[in-house]
């Protein structure tokens, strides 16, 4: 007769962390933004693709065009990301000029802080590849504006606003309008390499809008 076995029963199985979906994508986010400013800033807006951008962050091209529809989206959401880690890193909650009660003094920090990341190539690079791309790309253009330019011009009109009505600048005056006599300056003279960019000349700018040229 033969032997029966002995039953010896299964171990419980073993509880294995499953991985983490949200930080997988997370990761994944990352890589694609870091070789989307990468590549814009080497070759350009132009010769940015999707393919490229997918092989340098090591994903399949599905997988960036399941999250943004076009590379437009994927370098202008890259770009509001490397703001918001450079916020983050300065330990900033939230966009604001500030209020100090001495609007010059608060203007001129802020352009200060504009300088430095202009001038920086972390920053430099992308934003002046996107910022060129968006003259002669009309859609990219818009989405520039929107999402970069418009939220950060509305800052300055806020404050101004506050000053409108701390009796520190003239009823009747537009924001919007006002803002331009120190930001456009700024701006062409950046774009265009006229020359270079400092903390003396946004100072300037600010002391000229302000106070205007017409002797004291």
């Amino acid at each position: 007769m033969a032997a029966q076995k002995k039953y010896v029963p299964a171990p419980p199985p073993v509880d294995r962390p499953h991985p983490d979906a949200n930080r997988r994508s997370q990761r994944s986010r990352q890589a694609i933004f870091d070789a989307a400013l990468a590549l814009v800033s080497e070759v350009g807006y132009p010769k940015t693709t999707i393919e490229g951008i997918a092989a340098r962050a090591g994903v399949g091209k599905q997988t960036i065009y399941r999250w943004w529809p076009s590379k437009a989206d994927v370098l202008l959401e890259a770009f509001l990301d490397l703001g918001d880690q450079a916020a983050r890193a300065a330990g900033e909650e939230t966009y604001a000029i500030p209020d100090t009660g001495d609007l010059a003094a608060d203007l001129k920090t802020v352009l200060r802080a504009t300088v430095d990341e202009l001038r920086d190539p972390k920053f430099e690079a992308p934003s002046r590849a996107l910022a060129a791309e968006g003259v002669v790309n009309e859609q990219l253009g818009r989405e520039f504006v929107a999402k970069l330019l418009e939220p950060s011009l509305q800052l300055y009109v806020d404050r101004l606003r506050a000053a409108q009505a701390e009796g520190q600048v003239r009823d009747g005056i537009d924001p919007r309008i006002a803002l331009e006599l120190f930001v456009s300056p700024l701006a062409q003279r950046w774009l265009q390499r006229t020359a270079p960019i400092s903390h003396a000349y946004t100072d300037t700018l600010v002391d000229y809008a302000l106070y205007g040229l017409a002797p004291r």
